[in-house]
Parts: C-alpha cells; structure tokens; sequence
C-alpha cells in the first residue's frame, strides 16, 4: 500500500477524503472550503497529510499531524489530528498503515510521542489505536472553549 507525504498535487484526492471524513463526524463543509484548509495547510508546511492510495493510484484514506512540543517531556511531539479511510476500504489495513507511516514519521523527527483524540463511539478506531499501543489516558481532561465566530 503506498503512502507519502501530500503534496499540491493530491489536493483535489485530499479535499474529497476530508469532505468524508467531516461527514462521518457529522460536521459537514463545503467541498471548496475544505480545499482551502487544505491548501493552506500543504502551502504553509504546517501540518504534514500523509495519504495512502491502492496500487491503481486511487486515494483510499490519509492522516493529518501536527507539531507541537509537549511542556510536561520537555520535547517535541505530534498530534495525529486526523485519519480517515473511505468506507468501501475500510478493514483492510489502511489505518493500520495510515497509523504506522505517522509514527515512523514522528520516530523520524525525533519526537518523544504522538497524541490522538476521538469520539467515545468510535470502538473501531479505539480498538486498533490500543492494538497499536496507545494507552487511553485515564489522568487528564480534555475540555474546548469555543470561540466561533457569530
């Protein structure tokens, strides 16, 4: 399965994936503004989207990292902010590898960690994070102060 590093050139591949990705956590947007997230993103550098297509070339799912440095390790670390493959592959590995090209790319970096969060219904993702080795934190919070624009 080969997966890499995005580039401008997967933009359209990536915008659609992401469409599908915001519809599965229920938070849809428009094709055009997700293209533009994205777009910032790959121009800027500040995230890293690695996508993974089948041997045809076919875009079957993607992960989204961002840096950050964790204050409590004194080192820098990832969040996995976003993986999503499309419905039609899921069980088939893609996460898994999806999962496992971001670690090697945070290993790569000389990260001290990655950090995920998602939806407390999501038991397949939770499943394959654990199996992968992610430990559930059971000492923190996560809480989210809003400040959408109205």
């Amino acid at each position: 399965m080969p997966i890499h590093a995005a580039a401008t050139e997967d933009l359209d591949d990536l915008a659609r994936l992401f469409v599908g990705y915001l519809e599965f956590y229920e938070v849809p947007k428009p094709l055009a503004v997700v293209r533009e997230f994205l777009a910032v993103r790959l121009k800027r550098g500040d995230s890293t989207l690695l996508l993974a297509r089948d041997v045809a070339g076919t875009a079957l799912g993607f992960v989204q990292l961002y840096p950050f440095f964790s204050s409590l390790a004194l080192e820098s670390a990832w969040l996995l902010s976003d993986l999503y493959v499309v419905a039609q592959a899921r069980r088939q590995g893609i996460g898994e590898a999806l999962m496992n090209a971001a670690r090697a790319h945070a290993q790569a970096s000389g990260a001290c960690g990655l950090q995920l969060e998602t939806a407390k219904t999501n038991l397949p993702g939770q499943a394959l994070y654990e199996r992968l080795g992610y430990v559930r934190d059971e000492v923190f919070y996560t809480y989210w102060l809003s400040l959408a624009r109205t």
